[in-house]
């Protein structure tokens, strides 16, 4: 029988033993020195993937734990930039918008959730496309509040009178986000919750069976995907300083979509490390450009056949995503010296239609 590792677990082990709380540790003490040691260039990448990171958290919660397929969570993050930006140009103080922002998409997740679950699979991805789709025209024709495809100055956030609108002090307020973000998820996916989501996932029937309210659990997942994304919307606009419609397009729908799938489903630390691969795609298709001859670093499709062929490889041969083989690493280093080739073999990956066969 297949051996899945579930939120539930990826929660509960977090800090398992004192080499992890460590390298968690190490790790904590990294993120806080980048800012101080990067140059200004490196310091606003490593802020977009930490939001990238908030994005495809949320997304996680809805296709890894709820297995809730969705092509239209560009639609969320641009309805959280578009009102944060509103509300910061109405005098709103950054916190209270931040919070509003939230809540305004996770409203909107709300009312998308409630009919999109009467569909499943395809016809779901389809409905969340189509969302994504007509969310993308609204912001571009509403003009009198959107300024439509001329898009909107987003002001420099401050809080307490202290301007945060430098490199150093963004890329602190985005990971003070991602952490809050993370250590709420985290602690969710160890509550009823959490474990109802991974439970309508394996089986829908089962979860019914066991007293699960399936289509309320549903929806709250919608939701809570929605928020999440809005969250990553809102710092978005202060990276992007300007916003347009078409930033908020199926393109990044699926980005979203090979961050989660890449780092593997159910697991939120695959989100993180899926996020970090894609987010540093675009600086190396760059740097690919100009290591290529000029005629074919100018061939239109560049981008999309790397992002494919990062899709197959991991479909091919690491269907599991970054964080199975991180798991795997995990355990041959806990075992080294003494570990055998046998010990560490892949484990067979089910989906949800061959368990039942």
């Amino acid at each position: 029988m297949a051996r899945y590792e579930t939120g539930f677990e990826d929660g509960r082990r977090l800090l398992r033993g004192k080499h992890e709380r460590l390298a968690y540790g190490l790790l904590a003490v990294a993120l806080v020195a980048a800012p101080w040691v990067l140059p200004a260039y490196h310091i606003g990448e490593a802020t977009f993937i930490l939001i990238m990171c908030v994005a495809s958290l949320g997304l996680m919660m809805l296709t890894g734990f709820t297995g809730q397929v969705s092509l239209g969570q560009s639609a969320f993050v641009g309805i959280g930039a578009y009102i944060h930006t509103i509300l910061l140009t109405q005098g709103v103080p950054l916190p209270v918008s931040l919070l509003l922002t939230t809540a305004g998409a996770a409203l909107g997740g709300l009312l998308v959730g409630m009919p999109a679950i009467r569909v499943s699979g395809l016809h779901l991805a389809m409905v969340t496309m189509a969302f994504a789709i007509v969310c993308e025209h609204v912001l571009g024709r509403w003009k009198s509040v959107t300024a439509g495809h001329s898009g909107m100055a987003v002001p420099d956030p401050t809080l307490f009178g202290l301007s945060l609108g430098g490199p150093r002090a963004f890329y602190f307020l985005c990971l003070v986000v991602l952490a809050v973000v993370l250590i709420l998820l985290v602690n969710l996916m160890r509550s009823a919750t959490g474990r109802a989501f991974i439970g309508i996932r394996d089986s829908e029937a089962a979860a019914q069976g066991l007293g699960i309210d399936v289509a309320r659990t549903k929806v709250l997942a919608f939701s809570l995907s929605a928020a999440c994304s809005g969250l990553a919307g809102a710092l978005l606009a202060h990276q992007m300083q300007h916003i347009t419609p078409e930033a908020f397009g199926l393109a990044l729908s699926l980005q979203l979509v090979l961050m989660v799938f890449i780092g593997g489903l159910g697991s939120l630390r695959g989100a993180i490390l899926g996020a970090i691969l894609i987010g540093l795609l675009p600086s190396f298709i760059s740097s690919l450009k100009e290591a290529l001859p000029a005629r074919l670093g100018a061939q239109f499709g560049l981008e999309l056949f790397v992002y494919g062929a990062v899709l197959t490889f991991f479909v091919l041969l690491e269907p599991g995503g970054l964080n199975s083989r991180w798991v795997r690493m995990r355990k041959v280093l806990a075992e080294f010296p003494w570990v055998r080739k046998s010990s560490v073999h892949k484990t067979k990956v089910y989906m949800k239609s061959e368990r039942y066969r």
